[in-house]
């Protein structure tokens, strides 16, 4: 009998230190990358009260800024970052050139052109020279950095007027920013406007569009979040209960009745004049978010389909091997129950 209340006492505080390391185990860390506001919402998912009802219990998330996806996929192949959002452009390189066979497409982060949504603009000066695509053999052309997504969206359509770079066209990289005076000042024919730029009246007041990404493209998975197989198998709880919190996020930016209180949350980061961004953020003339958080796989596929075909992408990426939305799912699937 004695030996049998021993075995007992031991089996009953075996389980209480089970149960015990369960209660304290610390949240996991998620190192999530960011490039620009508002586009991705990383460093202000959470500003509203109540939104990550698990942050800080199941996982602690941290944004990292990145100047572009090039660190972030530095980043992501050295693991010290878990997850990145990133252009379709950005995922072919990863898998290319980083290697990345383990790479995880997880969830949507933004699309363009999605669903009558904005679709970032070419512009050419509406008093000059450029009145159509052919016009702009031989002329120089501005992008934010070779091999993005723009970048590509804009050799794109120009491939389908038969013009070809190099050869047919130069193009320059110029920060987003200084589009309007590079333009201004015809050190280039033709930039890429992306919002906020592309909604800066002075630009809108000397400049047209002379075409769309979605002109090139269709539909555009502009953007979305990547991570490697490894860390998703070995954090699936707490990713569900981080992508829950983001799901109730991106629909609480995303409600039009929360539009004014979205909007000062934006400019307050970004340190600019509300007015900036009220007519255009958040609205129909932004970037499509899918509240369930899906990415446009099909969408995804002819980006990079395009970007094979332009010769930028060495191999065929296919989309399906290196996707996982289980996590997305379980996540949408559990707001869903709770209504």
């Amino acid at each position: 009998m004695r030996r049998k209340l021993v075995t007992a006492a031991l089996l009953a505080g075996l389980l209480l230190f089970d149960c015990g390391s369960a209660w304290s185990a610390d949240p996991v860390k998620i190192r999530i990358g960011w490039v620009v506001v508002p586009a991705s919402l990383e460093p202000i998912l959470f500003a509203v009260p109540g939104l990550a009802r698990h942050q800080g219990k199941t996982y602690d998330l941290e944004p990292i800024h990145f100047e572009g996806t090039s660190p972030e996929i530095t980043a992501l192949a050295s693991g010290e970052l878990d997850i990145a959002p990133l252009a379709f452009s950005a995922i072919g390189l990863a898998i290319q050139n980083a290697h990345m066979t383990d790479l995880r497409v997880m969830a949507d982060e933004v699309q363009d052109g999605a669903h009558g949504y904005y679709s970032n603009e070419f512009m050419v000066l509406k008093d000059g020279p450029i009145k159509t695509i052919e016009d702009l053999k031989g002329k120089t052309l501005a992008t934010n950095a070779l091999g993005t997504a723009v970048d590509i969206g804009m050799r794109a359509e120009l491939l389908r007027h038969h013009l070809r770079f190099p050869g047919d066209y130069n193009i320059i990289e110029v920060r987003f920013p200084q589009m309007q005076p590079i333009l201004a000042e015809h050190k280039a024919d033709l930039v890429t406007a992306v919002p906020p730029f592309s909604y800066d009246p002075k630009l809108r007041d000397m400049a047209r569009t002379l075409f769309t990404m979605k002109d090139a493209f269709g539909t555009t998975q502009l953007t979305a979040w990547v991570s490697r197989k490894p860390f998703l198998d070995r954090n699936h709880a707490a990713l569900v209960d981080l992508m829950e919190d983001v799901l109730r996020a991106v629909r609480w930016y995303t409600n039009p009745a929360n539009h004014d209180q979205a909007v000062a949350i934006v400019a307050k980061f970004m340190k600019q004049p509300p007015e900036r961004f009220s007519s255009w953020l958040f609205t129909k003339k932004d970037d499509y978010r899918d509240p369930t958080g899906l990415p446009d796989l099909a969408a995804l596929q002819r980006n990079l389909d395009t970007t094979e075909k332009l010769g930028l992408l060495k191999i065929h990426v296919d989309v399906k091997k290196y996707t996982d939305l289980s996590i997305v799912k379980e996540a949408d699937a559990r707001l869903k129950a709770a209504h």
